[in-house]
C-alpha cells in the first residue's frame, strides 16, 4: 500500500464530504430526464405494486432503457436508487418461498451499467436508500424528521419512511466530527496536541449527536413492521438461505451474482471513526466489515483507506502524554463505545425479540395470524447483509473496547449495559409489550 503524500495538509475536498451534510449527496435529484419516465412511474409505486402483486408484471413490461443519457452523478444516484428498489420489490415480492431467481435483462442491463459507472453493486444499498433518498417539504426549513420525506420507498408506510429518516439523520449528525477528521490528522502530523484533543473534543460530541438521533428510531418505526414487513426488502442474495445461488443478471452474464443486502456496516461513518481512532477488526467481522466497504461510494471507501494510512493516533496520544489530550481520546471511545451498545439495543428490539415471537407463532397450533409471523424464517438472527448480527455486533463492540489505553480498560468494560434492550424499567417494559405484541412496529 502506498505511503500517503503529506507534501499538503490532510483536506476532505476530494472525498465528496461537506461541512453541513456528510457523506449525504447534497440536494438530490427528483426527476429524471423524461426518456427515463418508465422507470419512475414503477419505482415511485413500488409499495403499492408489491401489494397487489403486480410489480414484477409491470417491470416485465418496461422497455429496455440505455444509460448513455445519464449525464451528472445525481442524475447516476437516482437512476441507481430508483432501479435497486424495482430489483428489491421484484425478486421478494412474492415473499422468500417465490423468489426470483432472474433479474429480466430490461431491468438487469440498465442496472447493471449504472452501477459500473457510480463503482457501486447493482443491489440497493445505504448510499441509495439513506444517502441520495431525501427531500426537503419546505427547502428553507431545518433537517428535522417532520420537514424530511423520501423520494421512493420500499413496503412499510410510515414504518419505511421512519426507518430511512432517522438513519439519515444520524448520518447528519456525523458531519461535524467527520469534518473535523483532518485537523486531527493534520495535528498529529505537526504535533499539535492542543488542536487534536479539541477536534477529538467535537468528534466525541458528534458520537454522541449520532445516538441521540438514532433514538428516534423507536418513536418513528414500529418493530413488528421492521421484521414483518419491510426486512425481506433490504435482504440480498448473499448468505441467504432463501436464495442460495444468488441472483442471474438476464443480459449481464449467464452465471448467477451474489450481493448482500442493506446494512449499516455500509454506512462509511464508523469505519472512518474506527480507522481515526486505531479500533482494529478481525476475524468474520474484520472481513466482513471490508467486504462492506465496496458497497460505499468510492470516494468515501477511498477516504476510509486514505485515514488507515496515517500515523497513528493512539501512538500519538500515548507518546505526548498530555492529560487533556487523553481525556479528549478516551472520551471518544466512549461515546463510540456508547454507540455500539445501543445499537446492538436496537437490533434486539427489531430484530432478536421479534425473531423469538416468531418462532412462537410458528410453533403454535391455534392458527394466530401477527405480522411478524410473516417474516422469513430463514432470516431470523441474520442482519439484511447476511450476517450473524448479534455475534458479529458484540465482536465489534469488543473490538472497540480493545482500543482503550490501558489504565481504561477496566472502566469501559464495567460500563458495559445488558445485550439485550438494558436494566432500565422502561426498556423492560418495552420489552414485555414487543414480546405480546401482534398487528403494530
Amino acid at each position: 500500500m502506498a505511503a500517503p503524500d503529506w507534501s499538503a495538509p490532510f483536506s476532505l475536498h476530494s472525498y465528496c464530504v461537506s461541512q453541513e451534510l456528510g457523506f449525504v449527496l447534497s440536494d438530490p435529484l427528483q426527476e429524471l430526464p423524461p426518456y427515463y419516465q418508465p422507470w419512475m412511474d414503477i419505482a415511485l409505486h413500488v409499495p403499492q405494486l408489491v401489494e397487489a402483486h403486480q410489480l414484477r408484471s409491470c417491470v416485465d413490461q418496461m422497455p429496455l432503457l440505455s444509460s448513455q443519457f445519464l449525464n451528472l452523478h445525481r442524475e447516476l444516484r437516482l437512476a441507481h436508487l430508483a432501479l435497486g428498489v424495482m430489483t428489491m420489490g421484484y425478486i421478494w415480492q412474492e415473499g422468500e418461498k417465490n423468489t426470483a431467481e432472474m433479474l429480466p435483462q430490461n431491468l438487469a442491463i440498465p442496472y447493471w451499467e449504472v452501477s459500473q459507472r457510480l463503482g457501486l453493486p447493482p443491489i440497493l444499498t445505504h448510499a441509495d436508500t439513506v444517502l441520495a433518498n431525501w427531500r426537503k417539504k419546505d427547502p428553507l426549513g431545518p433537517f428535522a424528521i417532520d420537514n424530511l420525506e423520501l423520494l421512493v420507498s420500499i413496503p412499510g408506510g410510515d414504518c419505511a419512511q421512519g426507518f430511512f429518516l432517522v438513519t439519515l439523520l444520524v448520518e447528519l449528525a456525523a458531519a461535524s466530527g467527520i469534518w473535523n477528521i483532518p485537523t486531527v490528522i493534520n495535528g498529529v502530523r505537526n504535533g499539535n496536541a492542543a488542536a487534536v484533543a479539541g477536534a477529538l473534543e467535537a468528534i466525541g460530541r458528534s458520537l454522541q449527536d449520532m445516538k441521540d438521533a438514532l433514538q428516534l428510531m423507536h418513536v418513528h418505526v414500529k418493530p413488528a413492521v421492521f421484521y414483518g414487513i419491510m426486512r425481506i426488502f433490504l435482504s440480498g442474495w448473499k448468505d441467504n438461505p432463501s436464495m442460495p445461488s444468488g441472483l442471474v443478471y438476464q443480459g449481464v452474464q449467464p452465471e448467477p451474482l451474489e450481493y448482500s443486502g442493506g446494512s449499516a456496516a455500509q454506512s462509511s461513518l464508523l469505519h472512518c471513526f474506527d480507522e481515526l481512532l486505531g479500533v482494529e477488526h478481525g476475524g468474520k467481522s474484520g472481513a466482513f466489515l471490508t467486504r462492506m466497504r465496496s458497497y460505499m461510494p468510492p470516494a468515501h471507501r477511498k477516504l476510509i483507506e486514505d485515514i488507515s494510512l496515517q500515523t497513528p493516533l493512539k501512538t500519538f496520544v500515548q507518546q505526548r502524554a498530555s492529560e487533556e489530550l487523553t481525556q479528549a481520546f478516551q472520551n471518544c471511545l466512549t461515546k463510540l463505545l456508547a454507540l455500539r451498545n445501543y445499537h446492538i439495543t436496537v437490533v434486539s428490539r427489531f430484530i432478536t425479540i421479534p425473531a423469538a415471537r416468531a418462532r412462537q407463532i410458528r410453533e403454535q397450533t391455534s392458527g394466530v395470524e401477527e405480522l411478524i409471523s410473516k417474516a422469513p424464517a430463514a432470516l431470523e438472527e441474520r442482519g439484511t447483509g447476511g450476517s450473524s448480527i448479534m455475534t458479529f455486533l458484540k465482536h465489534v463492540r469488543r473490538e472497540t473496547k480493545e482500543a482503550f489505553l490501558s489504565e481504561s480498560e477496566d472502566a469501559a468494560t464495567g460500563a458495559e449495559p445488558e445485550d439485550h434492550l438494558g436494566s432500565s424499567a422502561e426498556t423492560k417494559q418495552s420489552t414485555a409489550q414487543l414480546i405480546n405484541y401482534g398487528a403494530g412496529r
